[in-house]
C-alpha cells in the first residue's frame, strides 16, 4: 500500500514537471515571437504608437450588447453584389432618417426599406413601428397598387415567435396595420412590406381599424402639410382594469395557435418639426368599437403616460425643453 502510494506521488510529479516545462516553453517561444516583431519594426524606423492614429476608423452608433438588429427586407442575390454596397448604404441612411430622434427601445429591431419596428417576440406583436412622413413621400405612384398585396409571415422572425395568417382566421380581430399602408404608396415594394405580419396586431374591425383608427391614420398622414418632417411612433398597450375584487389586473385575449395577443389599446406619438421647432401630440385608443363622431382630441394624452405603460422612451434625442407644443398646448 506504501508502495502504491509513492508511485502515485513520483508520477504526479514528473506530470507537474512536464506540463510546466511545456509552459515555459510556450511562454519563451511567445516572447521570442514578440521581441522579433518589435526588432523588425524598429528597423523599418516606424513609430508604432502612431499605428492607430493612421487607421481610418470611423465613429459608429453604439447598440446594446444584448440587442438584435437584423435587415428584414430580403437578401440581395450574389450576381448583384457589387452594388451591395450602395444598397446597403442607401437603406442604412434612410434608416438614420427614420429614427433621427432615437429608438425607443432595442429589442429585435427590425428595419425595412421605409418603416423600422422593434419585435415582441412574447407576444408576437411588435413593441413599436417607427415612420418618417413627409409631403412629397405621400405622394401616390400610379404603379402603385395595394389590392395587389398579400399578408405574409415575417420570415425574418423565428418560426418559433412568429405569426401566420392561420392565427387571425376566424378570430374575430382584422389584421391592423401599424404602419399604415396609407403611408407608403410612393412604392410598391414599400407598401408590401407593411402586409408582413410582424407589422400587424388584432384590432377590432367594425368600430375601430377601419373606422376611428383609420380617421388617425388620415389625420397623420395630413400633418405633412402643416409639417416638413413628421415623425410617427405606434405600437400596442396592454393596460391593466380593476376588477370586481377591487384589484388591478391585466388580461388580454390571445389567437391562434401561436397565441398572438390582442393589445387592450393601441398608441401614436407624433412630432411634428418645422424651421427647426417641433410639436407633440400622444394618442391612446382602446382595441374596441369607438363612435365615429368622437372626436379625436378625446383621445390625447400626456406623452410619458405612453412611456410609462409601455416602457418605452419616445424621442429621447430630442429634449421636451425643444417642444414648443404638447398636445396643442404650449409647453411649460
Amino acid at each position: 500500500m506504501v508502495v502504491h502510494k509513492i508511485n502515485s506521488a513520483r508520477f504526479f510529479i514528473k506530470l507537474s514537471t512536464i506540463a510546466s516545462a511545456g509552459l515555459a516553453g510556450f511562454w519563451a517561444g511567445k516572447q521570442l515571437e514578440r521581441n522579433q516583431y518589435f526588432k523588425n519594426k524598429n528597423d523599418e524606423n516606424t513609430d508604432d504608437s502612431d499605428i492607430l492614429s493612421k487607421c481610418n476608423i470611423k465613429r459608429m452608433p453604439g447598440l446594446p450588447l444584448f440587442g438584435s438588429v437584423s435587415a428584414a427586407s430580403p437578401i440581395i442575390p450574389n450576381e448583384n453584389q457589387p452594388d451591395m454596397g450602395v444598397k446597403a448604404s442607401v437603406t442604412a441612411s434612410r434608416v438614420g432618417q427614420i429614427m433621427k430622434y432615437g429608438f425607443p427601445g432595442f429589442d429585435t429591431i427590425r428595419s425595412f426599406d421605409d418603416f423600422v419596428l422593434s419585435y415582441d417576440r412574447r407576444n408576437r406583436v411588435a413593441h413599436w413601428v417607427f415612420e418618417h412622413l413627409t409631403k412629397e413621400k405621400l405622394q401616390p405612384v400610379e404603379n402603385v397598387d395595394r389590392s395587389t398585396c398579400e399578408f405574409k409571415a415575417d420570415e425574418s422572425i423565428h418560426p418559433y415567435f412568429r405569426s401566420n395568417n392561420s392565427d387571425y382566421k376566424g378570430s374575430g380581430y382584422d389584421r391592423g396595420h401599424l404602419a399604415a399602408a396609407g403611408n407608403h404608396k410612393g412604392c410598391q415594394k414599400h407598401i408590401q412590406q407593411t402586409f408582413f405580419l410582424s407589422n400587424m396586431a388584432p384590432q377590432v374591425g367594425h368600430g375601430f381599424n377601419r373606422h376611428s383608427w383609420n380617421r388617425l391614420e388620415k389625420y397623420v398622414r395630413g400633418l405633412t402639410k402643416i409639417y416638413s418632417d413628421v415623425y410617427v411612433c405606434t405600437g400596442p398597450l396592454y393596460l391593466p382594469k380593476r376588477d370586481s375584487d377591487g384589484k388591478k389586473y391585466v388580461r388580454y385575449e390571445v389567437i391562434g395557435s401561436n397565441h398572438v395577443a390582442v393589445p387592450t389599446h393601441f398608441y401614436k406619438i407624433i412630432v411634428g418639426e418645422k424651421d427647426s421647432k417641433y410639436e407633440m401630440e400622444a394618442y391612446v385608443m382602446p382595441n374596441a368599437p369607438i363612435d365615429d363622431n368622437t372626436p379625436l382630441t378625446s383621445f390625447l394624452v400626456p406623452p410619458e403616460s405612453v412611456e410609462r405603460a409601455a416602457g418605452l422612451l419616445f424621442f429621447d434625442k430630442l429634449a421636451r425643453s425643444q417642444l414648443t407644443k404638447i398636445n396643442g398646448k404650449k409647453a411649460s
